[in-house]
């Protein structure tokens, strides 16, 4: 049950409640969950920002479209994938879907297939985006943890630089030069070098 709110959800944004019930029931066949809004405004006010998924998005809706729609997601930085449907799709359109960042861009009435493959890939990619968000996150905290003179061993590592010519750059004894590396190895979660260098060589770079 704990796993419940991270499973993927699909918001389906479509003012034809006919439209909605038959999405639902295609992307419930390949165990998707599925959570319907006929009014964008609400949408856009009321879904859960965190949670792991897709939406799918009608263009042309009474009130506000779905291109204007899209626009405030991406200003309010919604890292959900957006798949934009329409039943009158013109190639400027199109472009402007793109550009303003939809995953894809469908005309109705919709392949059934090409929709489902469109959003178990931008469900995948959305779930590998978030673990690399977290393995980020973490990543920062880890580094936060460093002392000053562990953060400088960390950048001369990351240099290239061996144990020797580090206690010779910060005037440190090779002994406190391998104290100090064995100290961020711990803090920092790492194994290996080349585990290291992944993980934290862009934070290194960062640091004053």
């Amino acid at each position: 049950m704990t796993n419940e709110p991270q499973s993927p959800l699909v918001h389906l944004i479509d003012d034809d409640q006919a439209v909605r019930e038959s999405l639902a029931l295609l992307i419930g066949t390949v165990g998707l969950r599925t959570e319907s809004w006929s009014d964008p405004q609400a949408f856009i006010a009321g879904f859960d920002r965190s949670g792991i998924g897709a939406i799918v998005l009608d263009v042309r809706m009474p009130g506000i479209s779905g291109l204007a729609v899209l626009d405030t997601l991406v200003a309010q930085g919604v890292d959900q994938p957006v798949i934009m449907l329409t039943g009158h799709g013109t190639v400027e359109m199109c472009r402007r879907a793109f550009k303003a960042g939809a995953a894809e861009f469908l005309e109705k009435p919709v392949d059934d297939e090409q929709l489902l493959e469109a959003l178990q890939q931008a469900v995948r990619q959305h779930v590998r985006s978030r673990e690399r968000t977290q393995a980020d996150q973490a990543a920062r905290e880890r580094h936060a943890q460093l002392s000053e003179r562990e953060r400088e061993v960390l950048r001369f590592i990351v240099e290239g630089l061996t144990n020797k010519e580090i206690a010779r750059t910060l005037a440190l004894s090779p002994r406190t030069v391998e104290t100090h590396r064995a100290n961020l190895f711990a803090k920092l979660g790492c194994e290996s070098l080349a585990q290291l260098i992944r993980r934290y060589a862009t934070l290194a770079g960062d640091a004053p």
